[in-house]
C-alpha cells in the first residue's frame, strides 16, 4: 500500500495517470501487474481496496507536511505553529499567521490527500459488485469515507469538484467546482446508504474495530446536518448514536487519549498508526508515507530547551503547536482543572514537578506546553524513539456528539435536553452542572467545545460557522470574507480550470 505519488500534477489529471492506467505511455504489460479489470472482482480484492482508503486517511506525511489536522489547527486560537524559528516548516507557519496564499505545499498536499482517499473509495464504490453482505459492508465504508473526505473538504474550502467516478481525460477542464449545497446532499446520501448496512461497533471483531460503524455514518450525518443548521434532524441523528448504547465517555479524557484508549467506547472514528515499524535516521521512508504519526515529534515541546520532569514521560520534540495563553485562560475561568491537566502545562507546573525550560526568548512559546496529542515515551517505539509513535488521530469521539447534540437540542428550543448532553461532558472533567438558560446556555455549550475539543481541529471551523472568527482571531491575521474559506491550490486553478477563493 505504501506508493509514491508524482507530486506535480493536479488530483485530476493524477487519478487518471496514476490509478486508471496510462496507455499514452506505456504500450506493453508490465510482468506481474494486475489489470484493473481483473481486480475488485473477489472477496479479498474489495477488502484490499478498502484498507487501501484507511491507508491514505493516514498520509499525513507523505514526502512533505501536510496534515488535515494541522491546517485546521493552526487558523484557531489555541496555538501558535512554533518551530526552531521563522522559515521553520512556514507552509504551517503562514497558516497560522494568515499569511498563506495558493502556492501553500501544506494547504495543497491535503486537497490531495483528500482526493486521492476519495478516488480510492469512488473504485471500491463503483467496482465493487455488492453480491454478498461483505461485499456490501466494504461499499458502505467506502461511502462513509468518501463523505467524511468531501465533508472536510467543503469545511476548508467551500465549493469543491464533486467527483464520484473517474474523470475522463476529455473533462479535467471542465469538471468544475460544486456547490457546497450539493457536496453536502453527497454527504447526506452517502451516510445514509451506509447506515442501511453497516453494522453497529459491537457488530466488529476486535482485529476490525478501526473500521467505520453505524454510529460512525450517523454521527457524521448529524454533524453535516448541523454545519446546515437542520437542528432537528442533526438531533435525531446524535439522539441514534446516544441511544445505541454503543458509546460511553472513558474515565478521563487523559485515558481517552492513552494508548489502551484507542478504539475504545469513546472512540467513534479514529485514524490509526503504528509505533512497531523500527524506523530509524537511516530507513524512515521521509520521500514517502510512514506508518507512525510523525507529527506527534513535531509537536512535542522543543528538545533543545526541555528538560522532561522526573515522573513525567512527556519527552521532547520539535516545538510546534505551542499553546496559546488565551486557552490557558479559559481553563483557569472554567475552573477546569482536571481536563487542563490533560490538555496543556504550564512552565511553573514543569519546574514545580522537578523538570525545566532552558530558553528565554523560545520562537513563539507562550509559557505552555501541549499534553493532549503529547510526546509521551509510552507511546512510541523502539529504536529511534521520535521516529516511532503511533498515537491515533481521533477524529469523531463521543463527546463531541454529546456536544454537538446540545448545541442541537437549543437550537431546537430543547433547552432540558441540550443541558443534559452538555452536562455529561462536564461531569466527566469534574464540573458542576449548567442551569443557565436562553443565551447563557449557548455561551455554556461554546465554552464547553472549546475546553473539552482544544487540539482537535473543532475551534476553527465552531468559530468559522458561528460567525465568531473574527472577533476572536483578528489578532492572528483573521480578515472576514477572506479568511473563512482555505485557496484552492495554485495547480488545481491552473490545471484543472478551478474557480479561486478570495484570500
Amino acid at each position: 500500500m505504501k506508493k509514491r505519488y508524482i507530486k506535480s500534477f493536479s488530483v485530476l489529471t493524477a487519478m487518471l495517470l496514476l490509478f486508471a492506467g496510462c496507455e499514452k505511455f506505456l504500450e506493453q504489460d508490465v510482468p506481474g501487474q494486475y489489470s484493473e479489470d481483473d481486480f475488485y472482482e473477489s472477496d479479498v480484492d474489495a477488502t484490499q481496496a478498502v484498507t487501501a482508503i484507511y491507508n491514505f486517511m493516514a498520509a499525513h506525511y507523505n514526502g512533505t507536511w501536510g496534515s488535515v489536522y494541522f491546517i485546521k489547527t493552526l487558523p484557531s486560537d489555541e496555538a501558535n505553529a512554533g518551530g526552531s524559528g521563522p522559515g521553520d516548516q512556514p507552509g504551517y507557519q503562514q497558516i497560522n499567521t494568515y499569511n498563506f496564499d495558493a502556492t501553500n505545499e501544506s494547504i495543497r498536499d491535503v486537497w490531495r490527500m483528500c482526493y486521492y482517499t476519495i478516488f480510492r473509495a469512488n473504485k471500491v464504490i463503483n467496482k465493487v459488485s455488492p453480491d454478498n453482505d461483505l461485499r456490501k459492508r466494504l461499499i458502505a465504508e467506502a461511502k462513509v469515507i468518501r463523505a467524511y473526505q468531501y465533508f472536510e473538504l467543503t469545511s476548508l474550502w467551500g465549493d469543491v469538484p464533486l467527483v464520484l467516478d473517474d474523470v475522463p481525460a476529455t473533462q479535467y477542464t471542465s469538471t468544475g467546482r460544486q456547490p457546497r449545497a450539493d457536496v453536502y446532499a453527497q454527504v447526506e446520501q452517502d451516510c445514509r446508504d451506509a447506515i442501511a448496512v453497516l453494522p453497529i461497533r459491537s457488530g466488529y471483531a476486535g482485529g476490525d474495530r478501526f473500521r467505520v460503524t453505524k454510529g460512525t455514518a450517523q454521527a457524521l450525518l448529524g454533524k453535516v446536518l448541523l454545519y446546515q443548521e437542520k437542528w432537528q434532524s442533526a438531533a435525531a441523528e446524535f439522539d441514534n448514536v446516544i441511544t445505541s448504547n454503543q458509546y460511553g465517555l472513558e474515565p478521563s479524557i487523559g485515558h481517552a487519549f492513552s494508548r489502551t484508549g484507542e478504539f475504545g467506547k469513546e472512540s467513534i472514528f479514529e485514524v490509526s498508526y503504528a509505533s512497531d515499524r523500527s524506523y530509524d535516521w537511516g530507513n524512515f521512508p521521509w520521500d514517502s508515507r510512514p506508518i507512525s504519526n510523525i507529527h506527534i515529534q513535531l509537536m512535542g515541546p522543543r528538545s533543545d530547551f526541555y528538560v522532561k520532569a522526573p515522573a513525567d514521560s512527556l519527552v521532547g520534540g520539535w516545538g510546534f503547536i505551542t499553546p496559546k495563553k488565551k486557552l490557558w485562560d479559559a481553563f483557569i475561568a472554567a475552573g477546569d482543572v482536571d481536563r487542563r491537566k490533560n490538555t496543556v502545562m504550564s512552565l511553573s507546573e514543569l519546574r514545580a514537578a522537578g523538570g525545566d525550560w532552558t530558553s528565554t526568548n523560545a520562537y513563539q512559546f507562550e509559557g505552555y506546553f501541549q499534553r493532549k496529542y503529547g510526546t509521551y515515551a509510552s507511546q512510541s517505539g523502539a529504536p529511534v524513539a521520535e521516529l516511532n509513535y503511533g498515537n491515533n488521530w481521533r477524529l469523531i469521539r463521543y463527546s463531541d456528539v454529546l456536544l454537538m447534540a446540545a448545541e442541537a437540542y437549543y437550537r431546537s428550543n430543547d433547552e432540558d435536553r441540550a443541558r443534559t448532553e452538555l452536562n455529561k461532558v462536564r461531569l466527566r472533567a469534574n464540573l458542576p452542572d449548567i442551569t443557565a438558560t436562553g443565551t447563557a446556555l449557548f455561551e455554556s455549550i461554546v465554552s464547553e467545545r472549546q475546553l473539552e475539543l482544544a487540539y482537535e481541529g473543532a475551534r476553527f471551523p465552531d468559530l468559522v460557522r458561528w460567525g465568531r472568527a473574527s472577533a476572536e482571531l483578528a489578532a492572528q491575521g483573521f480578515i472576514a470574507g477572506k479568511h473563512e474559506l482555505m485557496p484552492i491550490p495554485d495547480n488545481e486553478v491552473r490545471t484543472g480550470g478551478l474557480t479561486q477563493n478570495n484570500y
